[in-house]
């Protein structure tokens, strides 16, 4: 099994957990960006540096995974994808993705799109908290047990 990184929008903070979670078990990890990364300090971790543009690195990412992986992104379409090809995805704030809550995540940021299309409705997501990246590791760790020896 393998954990990627959609590391384009990846907080940093979230990518040293996964690191030092490749560590402790060596699980690889590969993370996937536009841009170049510094070299990641764990022995089963690789970077992939892809061409520019939207979704280079989601592509590469869903062409390249295979069924049982971990993905962490907070890109929707991806995380659809990767949970439709078989394999885990799991948001930076420790949301792990099903078919069925992804399809509804993708619904209403379509309709908040035109919400703000309309000037109806504006910002963001919160800043992530320390209750986010709490929530993220233990989803990591999680999917690490499940994993099991083996």
């Amino acid at each position: 099994m393998t954990i990627w990184i959609d590391a384009d929008g990846c907080p940093n903070d979230i990518r040293q957990i996964v690191l030092r979670a490749s560590k402790r078990t060596e699980t690889p990890v590969v993370l996937v960006a536009n841009r170049e990364l510094p070299e990641p300090k764990a022995p089963q971790a690789s970077t992939v540096r892809v061409g520019a543009g939207a979704d280079v690195a989601d592509n590469y990412i869903a062409q390249h995974m295979a069924r049982g992986d971990l993905v962490v992104t907070a890109d929707l379409p991806l995380a659809a994808e990767v949970v439709e090809n078989g394999g885990t995805a799991l948001s930076p704030r420790g949301e792990t993705f099903t078919a069925e809550s992804v399809r509804q995540k993708l619904s209403m940021r379509d309709f908040m799109e035109q919400m703000r299309g309309a000037g109806l409705a504006g910002g963001g997501p919160a800043p992530q908290s320390n209750r986010d990246r709490q929530a993220f590791a233990n989803a990591l760790d999680r999917w690490l047990a499940q994993q099991g020896p083996d």
